[in-house]
């Protein structure tokens, strides 16, 4: 469970602060904590913050570069028992772009020619560059207020077939959120534990969507075993029960260089059109800023359709990686942008984070990371 305390903007030093949000297991409480511009206190000792370079080229590479698109002798190693690391770069920005047509269809096959980054205004050249399906760390929330109740069967199967429809060594949890958000099924592939972490609800109570966003997304930075991260929300309304304000809680996942957000709005249904327009703005708003998308069926018979295209939107996004033309010493927000031109030179639509805080760029990609190419859970 997620137990909601003070939202409010970080204490002075001499305040005490509360422990570090945390999703410990199934109804297992945890606070929200500190704002993030004060998370790390002290360097984490398990980080090779060695600032020399590797005498070895492969050491040096940018995360994220193929090996076809890597210059000679830069090949990474492999084990006997099938393990890749890849080294990061600790000053790159890493971005997960979704590029669309105008007809709102994937632009698939695209070179690194093709986009173009900007930050504050200024041109940066792409260090590197993948294009293909990777792994995922995932979180679904699912609203479990009173009025979902009737929803939840159907809302049930879409996450479902969200899952069979991803990497299958991508790794998921279940949250169930009303005021508050129970962590229903920690980090897995098993899809009978997903299904039955979803089965785990009973409806009742207010809407605490970003709260809920805000715990899931720090579950995702200190524990996601992927550094590719997103999270689903799917809900019937407003939130009328957080602590966190919208915007409290789209800086805060900006800052931890948080998940992509998608989100699905089941606003078919909504009391008055007002409340509808107030929700759909909220849900285009956090998913939007994040680099994510919010969707809004007509009726329940299009929520399975809709998990199937998430799905296969993660699967298909190009994974972009630049160094930045400001020093990372330099604080404050930093605003990105990413264009992309297909055949022709039509001018295509691309999603991603609207920005990043350069104290976290770690947060974006994996330090040291082993990925297995057996292991599956």
């Amino acid at each position: 469970m997620l137990a909601q305390t003070s939202v409010a903007e970080p204490q002075s030093a001499s305040q005490t602060q509360p422990p570090s949000p945390a999703l410990s297991g199934t109804r297992q409480t945890a606070s929200i904590g500190p704002d993030y511009q004060q998370k790390e206190n002290q360097p984490n000792l398990n980080v090779d913050r060695d600032p020399v370079l590797s005498p070895s080229p492969a050491d040096n590479a940018p995360w994220g570069t193929p090996p076809q698109t890597r210059a000679q002798g830069q090949v990474v190693q492999k084990s006997k028992s099938n393990v890749y690391t890849l080294r990061e770069n600790v000053n790159e920005v890493v971005l997960n772009c979704t590029v669309l047509n105008k007809k709102n269809k994937l632009a698939l096959n695209l070179m690194p020619a093709d986009f173009q980054v900007w930050e504050d205004g200024v041109p940066q050249t792409i260090a590197s560059f993948r294009y293909g399906d990777v792994p995922v760390s995932m979180g679904i929330l699912i609203d479990n207020s009173a009025s979902m109740q009737a929803k939840r069967e159907a809302v049930n199967q879409a996450a479902l077939t969200l899952v069979r429809d991803s990497n299958p060594r991508d790794r998921a949890f279940i949250v169930n959120f009303s005021d508050k958000a129970y962590l229903d099924q920690r980090p897995t592939s098993n899809i009978a534990a997903l299904q039955s972490a979803l089965d785990r609800y009973s409806s009742g109570g207010t809407t605490a969507i970003y709260d809920a966003v805000y715990a899931s997304a720090n579950e995702l930075s200190e524990h996601a075993e992927w550094p590719k991260q997103v999270l689903l929300v799917i809900t019937d309304g407003n939130d009328d029960a957080s602590r966190l304000t919208l915007e409290q809680t789209v800086r805060r996942v900006e800052r931890m260089g948080g998940p992509v957000v998608y989100s699905i709005g089941l606003l078919f249904d909504a009391e008055s059109k007002e409340q509808a327009k107030e929700a759909r703005s909220a849900l285009e708003q956090l998913s939007e800023d994040t680099g994510g998308f919010a969707f809004f069926p007509h009726s329940l018979k299009d929520v399975n359709g809709i998990a199937q295209q998430i799905a296969y939107d993660i699967r298909h996004q190009y994974i972009i990686g630049y160094h930045s033309t400001k020093p990372i010493s330099q604080g404050g927000f930093r605003e990105v942008r990413v264009t992309a031109r297909g055949q022709g030179r039509e001018k295509l639509i691309v999603r991603t984070r609207k920005g990043y805080y350069p104290g976290q760029i770690k947060q974006m990609h994996a330090t040291h990371r082993k990925i297995s190419r057996t292991k599956t859970d």
